[in-house]
């Protein structure tokens, strides 16, 4: 069983903006551009599954336009994380101390002050990705955060204490990556 990681294309908003959970658009050319490549390389019978968010529905929707076949679902676990009244902020107007905070207890700070826990994110993905076994090859529109929480958990970690146990590589927007998983078996927990 495979298992497509797909982001979202460039999203219309500023560089250097906290976005996380904002329902910002696409750039629709860009979306279409990345529709394409995956359309042409998703095997029959693959399960589409979308984060709500426009950026993402967008992607599946115009996936579904060009093979009829790939009807997409919504999951709302696969939309990014929440950042709370971080959100729409630029990243270097957040105060360095609020920062810190989230750093020196990673795992349990609700970031942007009534946004969400990194242990609790990681619950939310980590479900999602438990019901993959009963749904063979698999194509998630999602965001990199949550790419970056399924690759831990795919490794067996589904938990981490501290910031530098955060991966920091993601796919680029409109790219993706592949993981192949066992069929039928449970996956890690």
């Amino acid at each position: 069983m495979k298992l497509w990681l797909a982001r979202h294309a460039q999203p219309l908003v500023k560089a250097g903006i906290c976005y996380g959970r904002r329902d910002v658009p696409d750039d629709p050319s860009a979306t279409t551009q990345c529709a394409k490549a995956l359309a042409a390389l998703l095997p029959a019978n693959t399960c589409v599954v979308s984060s709500p968010l426009q950026r993402c529905e967008h992607l599946a929707q115009v996936i579904q336009a060009l093979r009829p076949d790939l009807i997409y679902t919504i999951d709302p676990r696969l939309q990014e994380m929440d950042f709370g009244l971080w959100e729409g902020q630029p990243w270097q107007a957040i105060a360095q101390t609020e920062l810190e905070a989230w750093t020196s207890d990673f795992a349990n700070y609700a970031v942007g002050h009534n946004g969400e826990a990194v242990s609790r994110f990681m619950k939310r993905v980590a479900a999602a990705f438990d019901a993959l076994q009963k749904q063979g090859n698999t194509l998630w529109i999602t965001h990199a955060g949550v790419i970056r929480a399924v690759e831990l958990i795919a490794r067996g970690r589904r938990q981490i204490e501290r910031a530098d146990q955060w991966p920091l590589d993601a796919p680029n927007y409109g790219q993706w990556r592949t993981l192949a998983l066992p069929i039928g078996q449970p996956h890690s927990r």
